[in-house]
C-alpha cells in the first residue's frame, strides 16, 4: 500500500501545496546582495546558447549565433568580476545552459578567469555529444575543468528522432564512440540520460542502462522528463505526453541496475570513483547564478537574473549584476527548502541543521519528519536521517516537481521577452527599451 500510486500522488500534491510560495518573485533592488557570512558555495554560470532548441527542454536557451555569444561571454566575465570585487568566495563552479561549449575559446577563457579569481578546484561544464572533439576538450582540460557532463538523453535512435537530436548530435552508435573517446580526459565524466519519455519502453530503458555501463564513464544523472505547461502542449503534438504511472517501474529499474557498481550522490545522480554531482544545490548552503536566466540562493533568499539577453548586457555595462527579481523565503519555507535539498542529497545531518536553523527546525518540521519515518522513506540514526531506496523515489518526485515550478517561472519570464528571443538573428530591440507593460521584474 505504501508503494501505491495513491500514496505517490498524495505526497506529491502535499509537497506542491507546502512549497507553493517558493517562486513568488518581486522586483529586486539594484544593489548586489551581501556576500554570505560563511563564504564558500557554488558559482553557477548560465550560457543559454544551443545549436538545436530541443522541443522537450524548459531551460532558458536561444539559438546560437557567434557575434551574440561573444558579447554575452564578455558580459558574463564582467559580472563574475563584480562578485569578486564584492568579496564573494566560491569552492566550486558549474557552467550550464544551453550548451556552454558552443564557443570553446570563450568558455576556456571564462573558466580560466573563474579559477584565477576564486581559486576553485572543482569545475563542471555541460556539453553535447557533438562537441566531444579534441579541439573542444583539450583546452577545457588545460583550463582546469574537472567534470564534464554530456547531454545524451538516450542512445535509442527512435527516441533521439523524437527529441529532434538525431540529425544534429548523431545517432546512438556515433554518440557511444564519442563518449568512449572522452573517457579518462577528466576526473569525472557524467552522462545525462532521461527516463519516462513518451515513446520509451522498459526494454529501451534497459538497453540505455546496459550501454552506459559499457562505456567507462564514471557518473550518470538519470532524470525524469520534466517540463512546463508550454512545453507539455508542444510535446503533445510531437513527442507525446509522458505517462507518469510508469515512473516507479522505470526508477526502480534504474536503481536496481546501477546499485551494483555505482553509489548514489542524489536521488538521480550515481557515481563510480568520480566526484561532484549534477545537482550542486545539495552540497552547498548558498549559490550564486550569473548570466541571463540564472538563479541564486543566498541566506534564505531566492534571486533571478534577467531573461532578456539585451537587458542583461545593459545591466552589466552599467556596473550592475543581472539580478532583477527576488523572494525572501519565510522561516518555515527556508526550513522546507533545506529539508528538500538535503534529503534529495540522501542525508540530513542533525548537528548541521541545528547550527543552521536551531532547535525550531525539528519542531516546525515535526510532521514532515514523522511522515518520512512512517512511510519508510528515511531512517533515523545517531547523526541524523538517511534516505532509503523507497525515499529516493519520493524525493525524486518532489525535486522534479520543484524544478517544474522553476520551469513554469522560466516559461512566464521568457513569454515577456518572446519577441527578442525570436529575433536573435537580428536583435532589433533598441537599447534602453523597457520591459513590456505589466512584465514581472524577472523578465527585464
Amino acid at each position: 500500500m505504501l508503494d501505491s500510486p495513491f500514496i505517490d500522488s498524495y505526497l506529491l500534491e502535499a509537497f506542491r501545496f507546502r512549497t507553493r510560495g517558493f517562486m513568488r518573485m518581486e522586483e529586486a533592488p539594484d544593489r548586489l546582495p551581501p556576500a554570505p557570512k560563511d563564504g564558500g558555495g557554488c558559482l553557477y554560470l548560465h550560457v543559454p546558447f544551443c545549436e538545436v532548441l530541443c522541443p522537450f527542454c524548459s531551460f532558458h536557451r536561444v539559438q546560437h549565433r557567434h557575434d551574440l555569444a561573444t558579447r554575452y561571454f564578455a558580459a558574463l566575465r564582467q559580472e563574475v568580476r563584480l562578485y569578486h570585487a564584492a568579496g564573494y568566495t566560491f569552492t566550486s563552479a558549474y557552467f550550464g545552459g544551453g550548451t556552454p561549449t558552443t564557443e570553446p575559446a570563450e568558455l576556456a577563457e571564462t573558466v580560466t578567469l573563474v579559477r584565477t579569481l576564486f581559486g576553485v578546484k572543482d569545475i563542471s561544464v555541460e556539453t553535447n555529444p557533438k562537441d566531444l572533439r579534441p579541439e573542444v576538450l583539450q583546452p577545457l582540460r588545460a583550463a582546469g575543468v574537472t567534470r564534464l557532463s554530456v547531454g545524451v538523453q538516450s542512445f535509442d535512435d527512435g527516441l533521439l528522432r523524437d527529441m529532434e537530436r538525431y540529425e544534429k548530435y548523431g545517432n546512438g552508435a556515433e554518440i557511444i564512440a564519442r563518449i568512449r573517446g572522452a573517457v579518462g580526459l577528466f576526473p569525472t565524466l557524467n552522462v545525462d540520460l532521461i527516463f519516462n519519455q513518451p515513446h520509451q519502453t522498459l526494454a529501451s530503458l534497459r538497453r540505455d542502462l546496459d550501454i552506459f555501463l559499457s562505456l567507462g564513464a564514471n557518473q550518470v544523472s538519470f532524470y525524469p522528463l520534466m517540463s512546463c505547461p508550454t512545453v507539455l502542449r508542444r510535446l503533445s503534438g510531437t513527442m507525446g505526453v509522458p505517462n507518469r504511472r510508469r515512473l516507479r517501474q522505470f526508477y526502480e529499474t534504474i536503481l536496481a541496475t546501477l546499485r551494483k557498481d555505482f553509489t548514489p550522490s542524489s536521488a538521480w545522480c550515481f557515481t563510480r570513483r568520480g566526484h561532484g554531482s549534477d545537482e550542486y544545490i545539495v552540497s552547498v548552503d548558498n549559490y550564486v547564478g550569473v548570466g541571463s536566466g540564472a538563479f541564486s540562493y543566498l541566506d534564505g533568499t531566492l534571486y533571478s537574473t534577467s531573461f532578456s539577453l539585451q537587458g542583461y548586457e545593459q545591466r552589466v555595462r552599467r556596473g550592475l549584476s543581472g539580478i532583477v527579481a527576488c523572494h525572501p523565503l519565510g522561516e518555515i519555507d527556508r526550513m522546507r527548502y533545506t529539508l528538500l535539498v538535503r534529503m534529495f542529497g540522501l542525508r540530513l545531518d542533525r548537528d548541521w541543521a541545528l547550527a543552521r536553523h536551531g532547535p525550531r527546525f525539528f519542531r516546525r518540521l515535526w510532521g514532515e519528519f514523522r511522515t518520512l519515518e512512517w512511510l519508510g522513506a528515511a531512517q533515523r540514526d545517531e547523526h541524523g536521517w538517511q534516505l532509503t531506496d523507497r525515499g529516493m523515489f519520493w524525493l525524486m518526485l518532489m525535486m522534479s516537481a520543484f524544478f517544474e515550478s522553476v520551469n513554469a517561472y522560466r516559461d512566464a519570464m521568457r513569454a515577456h521577452v518572446k519577441d527578442e528571443l525570436q529575433q536573435t538573428t537580428s536583435l532589433c530591440v533598441p537599447v534602453g527599451t523597457p520591459a513590456p507593460a505589466g512584465a514581472p521584474a524577472g523578465a527585464r
